[in-house]
């Protein structure tokens, strides 16, 4: 582990180590304390550089992912955006398949890397879970050709081990006594991986996991249409086994995208929906839990992917 003032040999090396804040406008004097780990802080912006890094070396490391070859994955965007840095600066070539349904800022940066950025269209810009399974099929299909290997986020097991470095600096950060943890569940990765790792250090927080009301899959079974991008992809994560998390909750987007505006105009913190919608979940059981515990969550990507949006327009 890099030491904070030590100057790194290369960008990889500035992944993780992330600060952590404490809330001090959007809580009441009622509430248990709210603490956000700020993974915007990681080179591209957003806490996927853990996993995209840990996917990367551990093929490299197993033999699977060797010099010339091909990398692709299926993505909302920020996977994608970190895949294509980690990519770029081990010289591999690096093929996502992504949607116009998300951030014009994530397509732009995975171009900007390298990538050879695959785009299916998303049907009024909604995320619908059919076009996730389009983009998944021609992974897939991608993935039979020869020189190429698939990092497969949804299945790889790297992902949870490179979020348990979250868990791992929150206690370091915050001490074992944290009462509840949150986080929204794309492949779930997160939420499993900080999960074990507050386990293993002893933490009993209660682990909960979060969705967008509008594609409930694990509280229903049904997904839908939804534009909280990076997560809720339309069905139950194979990451995210029974054991992992306490509870599951539904936020609703509009609360999550106002949260997120006055993240930036009351705490300074500019994050996107998803982050929204964490920290949205953090102060209902701030409220519940009330003074004296502490609840901490993700701010999980920077709010400059969402710009060009509808989120930040004023």
């Amino acid at each position: 582990m890099a030491h904070s003032n030590a100057i790194r040999d290369s960008v990889l090396q500035a992944i993780g180590n992330t600060p952590v804040v404490r809330l001090r406008k959007v809580v009441t004097l009622s509430m248990a304390d709210v603490l956000v780990k700020l993974e915007y802080y990681n080179p591209t912006g957003s806490y996927k550089d853990r996993m995209a890094l840990a996917m990367i070396e551990g093929a490299e490391a197993r033999g699977e992912l060797r010099p010339g070859m091909r990398v692709v994955e299926w993505t909302g965007g920020s996977t994608g955006s970190s895949l294509a840095m980690v990519c770029a600066i081990k010289g591999y070539h690096f093929t996502p398949i992504s949607s116009d349904g998300f951030s014009k800022e994530k397509l732009q940066t995975m171009r900007l890397f390298g990538a050879d950025l695959e785009i299916f269209p998303a049907e009024n810009g909604k995320l619908v879970p059919e076009l996730y399974q389009r983009m998944k099929r021609r992974a897939e299909e991608l993935a039979q050709q020869p020189g190429t290997f698939y990092t497969d986020q949804f299945h790889n097991a790297d992902a949870i081990r490179a979020y348990m470095g979250i868990g791992t600096e929150l206690v370091e950060q915050a001490g074992t006594g944290l009462a509840a943890f949150c986080g929204g569940v794309g492949t779930a990765g997160m939420i499993s991986g900080v999960s074990r790792a507050l386990k293993e250090a002893g933490c009993k927080a209660r682990i909960v996991a979060l969705e967008p009301a509008t594609s409930p899959v694990l509280t229903t079974g049904k997904g839908g249409p939804h534009r909280v991008e990076g997560i809720a992809a339309g069905f139950r994560p194979p990451h995210l086994k029974d054991g992992e998390y306490d509870e599951v909750r539904t936020i609703e987007e509009p609360a999550a995208r106002e949260m997120a505006r006055r993240l930036a105009k009351e705490e300074g913190i500019f994050a996107g929906t998803s982050s929204g919608l964490n920290v949205t979940a953090a102060l209902q059981l701030a409220q519940e839990l009330g003074r004296g515990s502490t609840i901490a969550t993700v701010a999980v990507d920077t709010g400059f992917k969402y710009l060009a949006g509808d989120l930040y327009q004023t």
